[in-house]
């Protein structure tokens, strides 16, 4: 299976992903490859100095020399669904824009909606409905209006977040500064609770947080770290008493909690969008209707056992677990759009159909070959358009360029194979007086395909 992983462009997905989808799209990329899929990633990283465009395995990753995202977000669109066929499936994650170009090819698009931003970009959903395949992050942020082909949550490397059995005796806010993710709310929580908060995370609304947050931070009870690196915010969930997450919003999907339970810390919130899927109450946390509620379950923070909280999220949230419903998505939809001209090895496009000769353009991806095979109806003749195939052809193997030709004889045992990193690409001209797939007698096949070795 050939993935193209169209990652949100203007921003970075490797090798230090910026954000939470970006740190998911690598996650899912990393497992993918690891499963043994082969996985093109299509993305910028706009500071690198890195220049390349080729098809790739193992997460990297077609970047791009432009600064300008939208004229990136161009050319990298663009140059994606122009070698649409080189793919089984696109997997986009940057947003409505990539459908605008579904319609144009056969290779079926997979687009994971991680929340919809406006009516107006539901519009664009709704006008690709039925077309595109559309996977949400969580039933929450289904909207009514479009239909899906399944919820697959966030997963997190798990590894990558050290349990802490013991915590701390403090309450942590760990999120952006503003008002719809809940910092003010947070800061009542604690004190209601006569806890210590830490408040860490950028500042997005300075108004917000001039009005709201600064007039609080006395760096006793409440303390205001700022953005803190990766190593010690994963420090501060591990050592925290709790998390509070009283988001004001429909949070399409929460990772943060996922996060502060990985290291074993329970997490009081709001239930409002993703969170009651992601929190069973008494569990892993506690869901507050109000500040009230989650100063109270403040106190009553040491019923929930931490090694709980770690093993659910091994359970639910894991990266594998994610990448498995990611591979039965892809499976379903590869069912459901079957195309006869793609194969393991490549895909073929039929140029001409007589009842004398047929003519096909055919690709072979990098380190696959065909079977080998011989034909009791027909002779073939090769010419080879890009890439260094080597071809057997009875006892001899022939080792060609752009340009070279041979003659497949009716009846002799022959295959190609690409040993090289591009695909190859060549015009396979067949005369005879039969071209259906019966006469296909197969010997050796490195996709289980060998029937009859006589």
């Amino acid at each position: 299976m050939r993935i193209a992983m169209l990652a949100p462009i203007a921003r970075r997905t490797s090798p230090v992903p910026c954000g939470p989808r970006e740190r998911m799209v690598a996650l899912l990329v990393e497992g993918l490859v690891a499963a043994g899929i082969d996985v093109t990633v299509i993305e910028l990283v706009g500071a690198s100095g890195f220049d390349h465009e080729r098809d790739v395995r193992a997460g990297d990753s077609l970047r791009g020399k432009s600064r300008d995202p939208k004229v990136l977000e161009c050319l990298r669109m663009s140059e994606l669904f122009e070698k649409a066929d080189d793919f089984d499936l696109i997997h986009n994650h940057h947003d409505f824009v990539a459908l605008s170009y579904s319609g144009l090819v056969r290779t079926p698009v997979v687009t994971t909606i991680h929340g919809l931003c406006s009516q107006t970009s539901l519009s664009v959903y709704k006008k690709y409905d039925g077309r595109a395949y559309y996977v949400s992050v969580s039933d929450a942020d289904r909207s009514p209006e479009l239909s899906y082909v399944a919820t697959v949550h966030h997963g997190i490397d798990v590894k990558a977040f050290p349990f802490n059995k013991i915590g701390g005796d403090y309450l942590l806010f760990s999120g952006q500064i503003q008002a719809r993710h809940g910092a003010g709310e947070a800061v009542g929580i604690a004190k209601h609770a006569g806890k210590k908060i830490v408040i860490a995370g950028a500042i997005t609304d300075r108004d917000y947080f001039e009005r709201e947050i600064e007039p609080a931070v006395d760096g006793d009870q409440v303390q205001f770290l700022g953005t803190v690196p990766p190593e010690r915010r994963i420090s501060l969930l591990g050592s925290a008493l709790a998390v509070l997450h009283p988001v004001g919003c429909e949070d399409p999907f929460g990772l943060s909690v996922l996060e502060a339970n990985a290291c074993g810390t329970p997490v009081i919130a709001f239930p409002h969008g993703s969170v009651p899927e992601i929190i069973t109450d008494g569990v892993n946390g506690f869901l507050a209707r109000d500040l009230l509620e989650a100063a109270e379950a403040v106190g009553r923070i040491s019923a929930i056992s931490r090694i709980d909280c770690r093993r659910l999220v091994e359970k639910r949230f894991s990266r594998d677990r994610m990448v498995e419903d990611y591979l039965q998505v892809y499976a379903r939809v590869l069912e459901e759009t079957k195309r006869e001209d793609h194969r393991p090895w490549g895909y073929y496009e039929v140029l001409a159909d007589r009842p004398d000769h047929k003519v096909k353009r055919i690709v072979v991806h990098p380190g696959k070959r065909l079977s080998l095979q011989r034909h009791t109806h027909r002779a073939e003749h090769w010419t080879i358009i890009s890439g260094s195939p080597v071809v057997t052809c009875n006892d001899d193997e022939i080792a060609l360029t752009p340009g070279d030709s041979i003659d497949i004889p009716l009846g002799a045992k022959h295959r190609i194979f690409n040993p090289g990193f591009e695909p190859v690409v060549f015009i396979e001209v067949q005369t005879g007086d039969s071209f259906a797939e019966s006469d296909i007698q197969r010997f050796e096949d490195d996709f289980g395909r060998v029937l009859d070795k006589s």
